[in-house]
C-alpha cells in the first residue's frame, strides 16, 4: 500500500530531495571557503559581509539535515573540517573575496527560486523563500560595497528610444557575416554578465591551480584557465565592436601563495559547480540572442564547457569525491533478482 503526503508529512519529492541535497553540498562547502576568508580579510566592511554569508550557510545545512532526517535520508558527508586549513597563506585580496561572494550568490538566488517552483511541500517552499529573502539581504550588501571597490564596472548603459520601433525583416537576425546591427539590450546584459561569470572562473581556476596538489587536479584547473580566457575574451570582443565598456578582471587580485586552504576534493567540486553553471546561462543566452554570430559564439563556448564537465566527472569518480545522489529504485536489478 502506497503512502500519500497527506498521511505523511514527512515524505519528499524527487525535486525537493534534489535541491536540498545539492544545497547541502555547495552551502558544507561554503561554510569551509568562508572560514578562511574570514581569516584572511582586512578589510572590517567586507568582513561583516562574509561573516554573514557563512552564518546564512550554516544555518542552511542545519535545516536541511532536520529535513532529510525526518524523511529518512542519509545526510551527505559534503565537505567538513578536514577540507579546509584556515591557516594557509592568502591566496586572494579582500576584493576578490568580495567579488567571490557576488557570483556565488547570484548562484544561490538563481538556485533558490528553481527549488520553491519544483517544491510541493509548504514548509520546504517557506524555507526556499526564506533562503531567497536572507540572500536577496546579501547581495544587496555585497552590491552596494562593491560600488565603493575602485574595480568595479557598471552594466553599459543605452539610450531612451524615442518611439516604439518593430523589427522589419529577418536580416535583424542574419549577421554572421558583414555588417552587423548594434547589439541590442538583452544581448548586451548576457555578454557582460557572461563575460564577468566566465572571467571569475579563470581567475579562481588560476588560484586553484597555483595549490592543487594533484597532478590531474592541476591541470584541469590549467584547462579551466585557458578555455575560460578564450570564451571571456570572445565576450569582450564582441561588445568592444560596439565601443561598449567590459568587465574588470581579477587575475591581478591572486597572490603568488602555493599552500592550498582547500582539499583537492573541494577545489574539483567547486570547479564542477561552476562549469555546470555557465551551461545554464550559456543556454539561457543562446535564447536570448538573436545576431547569428552571437549565437554561433555561444554554441562554441558551451561546448568548452561540456568538455571541461566531462573531464570533472572522471576525476571526481577517480578519487571516489563525487556523492551519489538518492536514486529510484532499480527496478530492472529487482525483476534480474526475482528471475533467478
Amino acid at each position: 500500500m502506497s503512502i500519500s503526503r497527506e498521511e505523511n508529512t514527512n515524505i519528499l519529492t524527487g525535486a525537493e530531495v534534489s535541491a536540498l541535497w545539492l544545497q547541502y553540498l555547495g552551502d558544507s562547502m561554503a561554510i569551509c571557503v568562508y572560514k578562511y576568508f574570514l581569516n584572511i580579510v582586512e578589510d572590517k566592511e567586507i568582513k561583516a559581509i562574509l561573516e554573514f554569508a557563512l552564518q546564512l550557510a550554516e544555518s542552511h545545512v542545519m535545516k536541511i539535515t532536520e529535513f532529510l532526517k525526518s524523511a529518512n535520508f542519509q545526510v551527505p558527508i559534503g565537505f567538513t573540517e578536514n577540507d579546509v586549513n584556515v591557516n594557509a597563506p592568502r591566496l586572494f585580496s579582500d576584493q576578490f573575496l568580495l567579488f567571490y561572494s557576488y557570483i556565488m550568490t547570484i548562484h544561490g538566488l538563481t538556485a533558490y527560486s528553481l527549488a520553491v517552483t519544483n517544491s510541493e511541500r509548504q514548509d520546504i517552499q517557506n524555507y526556499f523563500f526564506e533562503c531567497t529573502a536572507s540572500s536577496k539581504e546579501l547581495f544587496q550588501k555585497i552590491v552596494q560595497m562593491a560600488k565603493k571597490q575602485p574595480k568595479y564596472t557598471n552594466v553599459p548603459s543605452i539610450p531612451s528610444p524615442q518611439r516604439a520601433k518593430f523589427i522589419e525583416s529577418t536580416g535583424f537576425i542574419d549577421n554572421l557575416i558583414g555588417e552587423k546591427r548594434p547589439l541590442n539590450s538583452s544581448e548586451i546584459s548576457t555578454l557582460f554578465f557572461n563575460s564577468k561569470k566566465t572571467g571569475f572562473v579563470k581567475s579562481l581556476s588560476l588560484a586553484f591551480s597555483q595549490v592543487a596538489e594533484q597532478e590531474d587536479v592541476r591541470n584541469f584547473m590549467l584547462k579551466n584557465v585557458k578555455l575560460a580566457g578564450k570564451d571571456t575574451e570572445s565576450f569582450d570582443a564582441i561588445l568592444q565592436e560596439d565601443y561598449l565598456p567590459i568587465p574588470e578582471k581579477w587575475d591581478a587580485e591572486i597572490t603568488d601563495s602555493t599552500v592550498s586552504p582547500f582539499s583537492d576534493k573541494l577545489i574539483m567540486f567547486h570547479g564542477g559547480f561552476l562549469v555546470n553553471a555557465a551551461l545554464t546561462y550559456y543556454g539561457a543566452s543562446i535564447g536570448s540572442s538573436l545576431r547569428s554570430d552571437i549565437i554561433v559564439n555561444y554554441s562554441k563556448v558551451f561546448t568548452h564547457a561540456m568538455e571541461a564537465g566531462i573531464s570533472y566527472y572522471k576525476i571526481m569518480v577517480k578519487y571516489a569525491w563525487l556523492e551519489k545522489q538518492p536514486e529510484a529504485i532499480d527496478r530492472k536489478s529487482l525483476i534480474r533478482g526475482s528471475e533467478k
